[in-house]
């Protein structure tokens, strides 16, 4: 089915308008998952200046046709029309394909198990619980390893009803940035016996809760090696759970209020199950436990609380950046979270005391650490508030670097060249990804031409710019863009008859990529040209690409909140709707900072503080994080020794690790994806440490000398630790003779001479 050409505004509802059914559904489920009384919900605290709010009012421009037939089906969401759809984020196998591929919490992974059978599988229509040990991993060829994976769907503990069977379906319905309930019952037409798991990132319980059903627990792989009797706790017990490979769980049965269930009626029925009361009316929550009696403690003062959602709240004063995931809760206990290596590092002071000596493996991202807290807080210290377009490093800052005529006079007639060939030269129409990187190359020629030259010719390149922009302003292109009204956000026409067009962008693969690119562009041009923006629908476009895949309103209508970025893991994820046996990925991380290094410029263009702040913000998780789990310096340990030597990740998926990409295998492509577009970020985002061992172990004593445009991105990485022989690279070219082959379409040679010269090359 193609889209349709309606251009009236989208008919669904703003997220709060929710009808009353889903929401008495909700409170009906939310009564039994609780023995300690009524419900109690941590109240989120917004700070006045938050810098999460809106952009600018939900409109669909009148140019941009509104579609209602996406070719994704939706499987199983309750509140469809009544909520904006997350499409890039951690739960999306709920929603896609069969619905059975994992969703990765960390640290546990679930996935429902949907009846499959298999060697060592447990038939079960139940909800599946994975945890993996770095002992249990498996490694593709070579030394250090091409790639490293976590067994897929690795049966551990299952928590399930007697009545599920082949009947049972799976919906979803309160779809959040980092969180979602999954709900399992016995067939479409009864919610009655059914099980409801609340579903966040870095839960410390996979919590499901019984509504009228009987509780199975099951085991997976050769089945229970033992269970122990059942130990009363308050109003309700635990039992300790040794699965078939010898680690150690723990079982909370925790009944509603009111409700006094016999320990007695939980009994043990053969190797592989563990068979509860009928009708029962609780919650079952279940933990890995590594720590023996320490971690026992831990979890014995956490039990019987849960969390259900998060809300992400920032400021940003004076260079100093403070965000925090806050939760919200069911129960009145003290609520534990498991935290990832890049928030332990960035961790707000108060919060040192709250964390504990409970860690679990995560997949991909080295070791998680329980920590007591109704709101992780993470503080980021020297923030980019001084880089613009020129080259940048903290010492040059907010400062124009100055050349000498020498360097002047070459970088002139390298640049007349330039904008001339990008004046003349067509946009590549078949692909927003191309085009965008072929104005973006354009606008930063502009930019130098004005701040750096002086060029009397910037007013008749600039409106050639303006030109080519335009046709993408008003949807003239070769493929327009439409509105999915479907999922909600802006999508290219060309994958409603080519699902693989322009690398999915229909399907929401690479948004950030693709708009960063155009936004970056459109930043530029309102630098140099600030009453641009007031001419035609030229702001609101801009803004409307900046929302499709960096909203900042939690109850925006026409676009999902962050729809790239994840805030828990720090950098973005690219794939969108596409069922993924091993998650989401990202192959690209400098597209990655680009992308907010757009959403920084811009804003900055624009007078619109909070998002120039949002754009600092993002670069700093991203500089973490990217060091921590896509940049692998010598001394990483969040990822396996067998890998390491490799110094890039890759494609990091949540359940994988794999040194290639899309395209190719050589590691040119695999490090230069990670390294396009050099830009005044570049220098923030990777460090001189991990860039020299990187270079000294794939590409020096004349390895960087590789064919195309690659080779100008290698030489113009290497000015981060060497700029005197990148820029003689950029200066001299090939054999005493320039040849722009060794450009990459999305760079110019002048850019590249102003940067290794700016860095340090020459000045």
């Amino acid at each position: 089915m193609g889209p349709s050409s309606s251009k009236q505004k989208p008919l669904s509802s703003s997220p709060d308008n929710k009808d009353s059914s889903t929401e008495t559904w909700r409170e009906s489920w939310i009564s039994t998952l609780t023995s300690f009384g009524r419900p109690t919900t941590t109240t989120v605290q917004e700070p006045p200046d938050n810098i999460f709010k809106p952009i600018n009012k939900d409109n669909i421009l009148p140019q941009i046709p509104i579609s209602r037939h996406h070719p994704t089906a939706k499987k199983g969401i309750e509140d469809d029309d009544k909520t904006t759809l997350q499409t890039n984020k951690f739960y999306a196998n709920t929603f896609l394909g069969n619905q059975d591929m994992p969703v990765w919490t960390h640290p546990y992974s679930i996935w429902w198990g949907k009846g499959n059978t298999g060697p060592g599988v447990v038939q079960t229509w139940g909800m599946c619980i994975g945890h993996v040990e770095e002992s249990e991993l498996a490694y593709g060829p070579g030394d250090p390893a091409q790639y490293y994976i976590n067994p897929l769907r690795r049966q551990t503990l299952i928590l399930s009803a007697q009545e599920f069977g082949p009947e049972t379906e799976l919906t979803t319905d309160s779809h959040k940035p980092f969180s979602v309930n999954i709900n399992l019952n016995r067939n479409e037409r009864e919610l009655e016996p059914g099980m409801t798991f609340p579903v966040v990132q870095g839960m410390s319980f996979v919590t499901g809760g019984y509504r009228n059903a009987t509780p199975v627990i099951q085991c997976g792989g050769r089945g229970f090696r033992s269970i122990s009797d059942a130990i009363r706790i308050n109003n309700s017990w635990k039992y300790r759970i040794e699965d078939s490979d010898g680690r150690k769980w723990l079982a909370y049965i925790n009944p509603a209020a009111g409700i006094d269930y016999d320990p007695t009626a939980f009994k043990k029925v053969d190797d592989f199950t563990f068979l509860g009361p009928a009708k029962f009316k609780g919650n079952i929550q279940i933990a890995k436990n590594p720590k023996g009696e320490e971690g026992e403690g831990i979890y014995d003062k956490a039990f019987g609380t849960f969390v259900v959602e998060a809300k992400l709240v920032a400021t940003v004063r004076d260079g100093l950046g403070t965000y925090s995931l806050q939760y919200s809760k069911i129960g009145t206990g003290p609520l534990l979270m498991f935290a990832l290596p890049h928030h332990i590092q960035s961790l707000a002071p108060r919060l040192f005391p709250k964390s504990t000596n409970l860690q679990l493996r995560t997949t991909t991202k080295g070791m998680a650490t329980a920590i007591w807290t109704e709101s992780l807080t993470c503080v980021e210290a020297n923030l980019p508030t001084t880089m613009s377009f020129g080259p940048w490093t903290p010492a040059i800052g907010a400062n124009k670097v100055r050349f000498s005529p020498t360097v002047i006079e070459l970088i002139n007639i390298v640049a007349d060249r330039d904008l001339q060939t990008a004046m003349a030269e067509p946009v590549p129409k078949e692909s927003l990804y191309y085009a965008g990187k072929n104005l973006a190359k354009f606008a930063t020629i502009l930019y130098v031409m004005k701040d750096i030259l002086n060029s009397p010719q910037v007013p008749a390149g600039l409106d050639k710019l303006k030109e080519k922009l335009a046709q993408y302003v008003e949807n003239r292109q070769f493929y327009p863009i439409f509105y999915d009204d479907s999922w909600k956000g802006i999508v290219s026409n060309a994958g409603f008859t080519d699902p693989g067009a322009d690398y999915g962008n229909t399907f929401y693969n690479d948004h950030h990529f693709h708009f960063g690119y155009f936004v970056y562009t459109a930043a530029v041009i309102a630098y140099l040209d600030p009453a641009w923006l007031t001419q035609g629908d030229n702001k609101e476009w801009v803004q409307m690409l900046v929302k499709d895949y960096a909203e900042s309103d939690y109850k925006g209508r026409d676009y999902p909140f962050s729809r790239s970025f994840d805030w828990y893991h720090g950098h973005s994820w690219a794939k969108g709707l596409y069922e993924s046996a091993d998650g989401k990925d990202e192959e690209s991380t400098s597209e990655d900072g680009f992308a907010s290094f757009a959403i920084k410029m811009w804003g900055k263009a624009i007078g619109d503080q909070d998002m120039e702040k949002r754009g600092n913000l993002m670069l700093a998780i991203q500089a973490r994080s990217f060091d921590n789990y896509f940049y692998i310096q010598d001394n990483n340990t969040n990822h396996p020794a067998r890998f390491i030597g490799h110094k890039v990740t890759g494609i990091l998926f949540e359940n994988k690790a794999d040194y290639i990409t899309y395209f190719g295998n050589a590691p040119q492509l695999i490090h230069g994806i990670h390294m396009l577009p050099l830009s005044p970020a570049s220098v923030y985002l990777r460090s001189r440490t991990f860039v020299q061992q990187e270079w000294d172990k794939h590409f020096s004593n004349g390895r960087a000398m590789v064919e195309g445009g690659w080779r100008g991105i290698l030489y113009a990485n290497l000015a981060l630790i060497d700029p005197k022989t990148s820029y003689a690279f950029f200066r001299d070219g090939i054999q005493g003779m320039w040849d722009d082959a060794w450009i990459d379409g999305g760079a110019s040679r002048t850019w590249y001479l102003v940067w290794s010269a700016a860095l340090g090359g020459a000045r």
